[in-house]
């Protein structure tokens, strides 16, 4: 549904601008047109019975400058004479734990009495009561010290590190369309409160560089970068680039499905394996690959 209406929601709130006057009128009108696609999919999953979310990330391309919004643990960067630019960066429980711990804080009635917004090392144990033990809370960045009491033994909002951290012990994921219905695991306790369809945009300009055949920005799902770094990209783009013809309008196909397949790995005894016979992707490995550069330009 997002895939088939969400640039619908955006070319719509573009039409309203009569001008534009600063780019972030611009930026104001994709993070609407996210929220209004959020919307649509709480009203037609009434009649229709349908569950579930989605990440989503999106590239606009406007008046020579280009407009990235993310939602979710997609990323995407570009990749310009070697250097690399990151144009998003992943939401996470981890890399938004303040902003979740600070609802959890100011709308206690959220948390059901089920989860604390408090975060602690470890699960905090009963017969801690009454002992000291490291914390943080909304407003900290590093960790202090305070006496266990009976509502600290509750579930922690946040938990987990890396690609296991959970928000409500349920989702790796803070922001994204959908899941209106999304409950925490044996409970009635909503998620979606939580859960922000609200997009990041960051813009590049494109008229501030002269980019050549071999600039790229690349837009990947959690399944490329959980298994290949930014770095690998990049190595990857100048690789399979270089092997081609400037003029050659596959090349940038190319370099897409060696970058699926880079991170999908070959079959082995156990499994799919990287050349560092680490595990290969098992989530879904979508990659898009856009010039900078027409192709056979160099302005």
């Amino acid at each position: 549904m997002a895939s088939r209406l969400l640039h619908r929601h955006i070319r719509e709130q573009l039409k309203d601008l009569k001008e534009v006057t600063h780019e972030s009128l611009v930026v104001g009108a994709i993070e609407n047109a996210f929220q209004f696609m959020d919307e649509q999919m709480a009203r037609e999953r009434r009649g229709h019975q349908v569950e579930g979310g989605c990440c989503a990330l999106v590239v606009v391309y406007l008046l020579g400058k280009v407009y990235v919004a993310n939602a979710g643990d997609s990323r995407a960067i570009i990749v310009r004479n070697g250097e690399i630019i990151p144009m998003s960066r992943e939401f996470t429980p981890e890399t938004e734990r303040q902003r979740l711990q600070m609802l959890g804080f100011l709308k206690p009635e959220l948390l059901g009495g089920e989860f604390t917004h408090l975060e602690f090392p470890r699960r905090v144990q009963p017969k801690e009561l009454g002992q000291r033990m490291l914390y943080r809370d909304q407003n900290m960045t590093g960790w202090a010290y305070k006496k266990i009491e009976l509502e600290d033994l509750r579930f922690p909002l946040v938990c987990g590190e890396g690609k296991k951290a959970r928000m409500m012990a349920t989702i790796g994921v803070t922001r994204g369309l959908g899941d209106h219905n999304l409950r925490v695991c044996s409970s009635t306790l909503p998620i979606k409160p939580f859960l922000s369809s609200f997009p990041e945009v960051r813009v590049y300009d494109l008229t501030q560089y002269e980019h050549c055949p071999d600039d790229v920005l690349v837009l990947g799902t959690d399944g490329l970068w959980d298994v290949t770094s930014d770095c690998e990209v990049a190595a990857t783009v100048d690789r399979v680039l270089s092997a081609c013809e400037p003029n050659d309008p596959s090349r940038y196909t190319a370099l897409a499905q060696a970058l699926v397949l880079g991170a999908r790995g070959t079959p082995r005894d156990r499994g799919w394996r990287l050349p560092n016979n680490k595990l290969g992707s098992g989530d879904d490995i979508s990659v898009f690959v856009i010039p900078l550069g027409g192709p056979g330009s160099y302005s």
